[in-house]
């Protein structure tokens, strides 16, 4: 199974991403998925997730309001759409998949390789 990220950039402060994370070698059908990121010099932190179902999402703290994380089982892709991004929101930005049937950030199966935001004017 293999995951790729996409759609990182540069954008000002203010505007929209939407990341994609594709996924290959078997169906999102049986996956639930999170997004993580990580800025320089800190810690990978758990962004968003989805549920197998796509019946239940988590969001953390510092994103609620402004990330949604829409997932397309026809297109084995799950989405990250970022509005009103500020320059903390910088950083890289993993999928990852889990066998889990519900939203999880723990013991995830397979990591994507990045894709690579940066918020600033």
């Amino acid at each position: 199974v293999q995951l790729v990220e996409s759609g990182g950039g540069l954008v000002q402060p203010g505007g929209s991403l939407r990341l994609s994370c594709a996924v290959s070698g078997s169906s999102l059908v049986y996956y639930s998925i999170a997004w993580f990121r990580q800025a320089p010099g800190k810690e990978r932190e758990g962004v968003s997730c989805i549920s197998r179902s796509g019946a239940s999402t988590n969001y953390a703290d510092s994103v609620k309001g402004r990330f949604t994380i829409p997932r397309d089982n026809a297109k084995n892709t799950v989405y990250l759409q970022m509005n009103s991004l500020k320059p903390e929101d910088t950083a890289v930005y993993y999928c990852a998949a889990n066998w889990a049937r519900y939203c999880s950030y723990s013991a995830m199966n397979y990591w994507g390789k990045g894709t690579l935001v940066t918020v600033s004017s």
